[in-house]
């Protein structure tokens, strides 16, 4: 029997999706996401089925991607696929063939997502790999953040197998005589998730075999301890003084915090400050006044008796015109670059990038700050909307809105709105036969 009840009794009490909406099940093949596909078909929830062919592992991919459209059709949900060309995408960009994967699925995901309506996009993460999932972060350094794991949910993405184990999981697939596909790569100790996945998670088995159990209560101790930060942090937030344009934060609040580190460093982190840049300005407060710290949008002064928080601004009014041969200019604290390429790739998961269907430019093109009035149609949206409501929406304080690089077409309409939204007549399609892809990088 398959486990249905607790399957949809986890899906309830973190509100994953409802049974009124269409979930995208993102499905490789393998044990884990056959198995949430089978969970979601036998509780009744309206789902259609995702797989990505990466094109690494010749005929194998190949019949991966024919299990999972049959799959598909025995449970009668749409069916997406695509193919894509890693090998050079992660060239093209420098990135590892895992990163690499890792951009082209999301991005794809999250374009289906849009287009066709799907309230949400189902992983099949489980507990095991919550409990890598910290590991590798605390091999690599981490603060709290770090240590809550694989969230349940977080913004599009959901997990609803999250409460299985991979010992629960093989032992439900056996015993129901699920058939799924066995991923070669997996057993590969290359990468380093398989590293731990294979030869770490088994000896700390040794010491305790309910791992997995221990691992989920440390998890809700992990989740609530970042609470708990967050809402101490709220308190000293509150302290700080709006003066114009810049954020002041008086020395004798800093002086008073305990743990002082822990809860400067959560102060400032929303401004790009990290853990070495305030070891530093702990260093310094009894030093004389007058330094400076920076990050990339912001800059910190020590002042006498204050820290004063200022923003690596765009001048106001500047404005870059971009011709059709142009490749890398310069944008006030920016440096743009154009790309054009001939595959129709989609740009998701860098919100400093985007990919624009190159026959509707008109050159030249203009980069310019927002200007009251200003109106665009974001992405996913069949209605225009002010730059002003969008900006709301988001939550931008002032200062950040005017930092926010706006791309215009020779037409005069919005294109992009550097780092949040391209605008949906713009966007890559099915009929798009080339590509101009511009990405932003913060020169501070």
């Amino acid at each position: 029997m398959l486990p249905v009840s607790q399957f949809s009794e986890f899906v309830t009490q973190n509100r994953l999706f409802n049974s009124g909406s269409v979930v995208l099940a993102a499905v490789s093949g393998g044990m884990d996401s056959v198995l949430m596909a089978r969970l979601l078909a036998a509780s009744g929830q309206a789902f259609a089925i995702a797989h990505c062919n990466f094109q690494l592992r010749g005929a194998e991919a190949d019949a991966d991607q024919a299990f999972c459209r049959d799959l598909a059709t025995e449970m009668n949900a749409p069916f997406h696929t695509i193919n894509f060309d890693t090998t050079a995408f992660a060239a093209r960009h420098k990135l590892s063939i895992q990163m690499a994967a890792r951009q082209l699925r999301y991005q794809w995901f999250d374009e289906l997502r849009l287009q066709n309506h799907y309230c949400t996009i189902a992983l099949a993460h489980h507990q095991n790999d919550a409990i890598e999932t910290i590991l590798l972060n605390l091999t690599r350094g981490t603060g709290i953040t770090g240590l809550h794991g694989i969230l349940p949910q977080n913004g599009h993405l959901t997990r609803p197998l999250l409460f299985l184990g991979r010992d629960e999981i093989e032992s439900i697939v056996s015993k129901n005589n699920i058939p799924y596909r066995e991923d070669s790569s997996n057993s590969s100790t290359k990468y380093a998730r398989n590293l731990i996945r294979h030869e770490v998670i088994p000896k700390l088995k040794t010491l305790n075999p309910s791992l997995e159990r221990t691992f989920e209560h440390n998890l809700q101790h992990f989740r609530q301890l970042e609470q708990l930060l967050e809402q101490e942090t709220d308190k000293y937030r509150q302290q700080l003084i709006i003066h114009g344009d810049e954020l002041h934060l008086p020395l004798a609040v800093i002086r008073q915090l305990s743990p002082q580190h822990l809860l400067l460093f959560s102060l400032l982190q929303p401004y790009g400050f990290n853990r070495e840049n305030v070891d530093r300005i702990i260093t310094s407060l009894d030093k004389h006044s007058g330094r400076t710290f920076n990050s990339a949008t912001h800059n910190l002064l020590l002042d006498r008796d204050k820290l004063i928080l200022t923003e690596n601004r765009i001048k106001e009014h500047a404005s870059l015109t971009i011709a059709a041969d142009a490749h890398l200019l310069n944008y006030g604290a920016f440096r743009l670059s154009v790309l054009h390429d001939d595959s129709p790739l989609v740009i998701r998961d860098n919100p400093m990038a985007t990919s624009v269907d190159t026959d509707r430019l008109i050159y030249p093109l203009l980069m310019r700050p927002w200007q009251q009035g200003d109106t665009f149609q974001p992405l996913g949206m069949k209605g225009r909307q002010l730059l002003s409501d969008f900006f709301i929406q988001q939550k931008l304080p002032l200062h950040q809105k005017e930092q926010v690089p706006v791309l215009i077409n020779g037409n005069g309409d919005i294109i992009w709105l550097g780092g949040y939204r391209l605008d949906d007549r713009y966007k890559v399609s099915a009929k798009t036969k080339k590509v101009t892809i511009f990405e932003l990088n913060n020169t501070l």
